[in-house]
């Protein structure tokens, strides 16, 4: 069972823990105010009210005994700062940081932070892929470069296998799942395609675009 300190109980935080305890974690949460802990205990392991950047306080929460450490404090970028870089101080093995910005990603990663997320931008991200094409149906980002798409086949594609349609060569990207009717398979290559199916394809953007018929 892995353990995670989350230094915050916010709108973030505390959703972050209601996700981490139905995924078996043991969670130790902190934060300033007393109601955002008792509104958030029914989904932790323990909990502690204090000061985040007070590093008497932040010491005797051995955080060099979790996992890792993930800072959502997001009303105060100078407390978020600090706990950032305190938690480094005390040998925590991983912090991950919340930003709300990208000067604040670019403080955080040089004041310790070993991973910064960034929910706004992600969401905004993700919306915008999502939107920019009725036969995409949701997205992933692994890095600037390369993505998971979930994509309705294109209508030229039934009928037609995925030997036949060689993506792999035309356009460099992979098949690696196939949902028909509800169930979901690895994708067949003698197999023909069928109006409605959907893939999940991993690739380039342009080059997916490409291979979907994107414009």
């Amino acid at each position: 069972m892995k353990s995670v300190l989350i230094l915050g109980a916010g709108n973030f935080g505390s959703m972050l823990a209601r996700q981490m305890n139905a995924q078996g974690f043991e969670i130790m949460i902190v934060d300033a105010r007393e109601a955002r802990i008792n509104a958030v205990m029914p989904y932790v392991t323990d909990a502690q009210i204090g000061d985040c950047t007070n590093p008497a306080f932040l010491s005797t929460l051995g955080v060099d005994n979790y996992d890792f450490c993930v800072v959502t404090i997001s009303e105060n970028f100078q407390t978020s700062l600090e706990t950032t870089s305190l938690l480094k101080d005390l040998g925590a093995r991983q912090v991950i940081a919340r930003a709300k910005n990208e000067i604040q990603e670019k403080f955080l990663l040089r004041n310790g932070a070993d991973e910064v997320v960034y929910p706004e931008k992600q969401m905004a991200l993700r919306l915008a892929t999502k939107y920019a094409s009725e036969q995409i149906l949701d997205f992933i980002q692994f890095d600037a470069g390369y993505s998971i798409y979930e994509m309705a086949v294109p209508d030229d594609w039934a009928g037609k296998t995925l030997l036949e349609l060689d993506l792999r060569r035309k356009y460099e990207v992979n098949l690696i799942s196939l949902r028909r009717d509800g169930q979901v398979t690895i994708p067949r290559s003698d197999v023909p395609f069928q109006k409605g199916d959907v893939v999940y394809a991993v690739g380039e953007m342009k080059k997916l675009y490409k291979c979907f018929h994107i414009h």
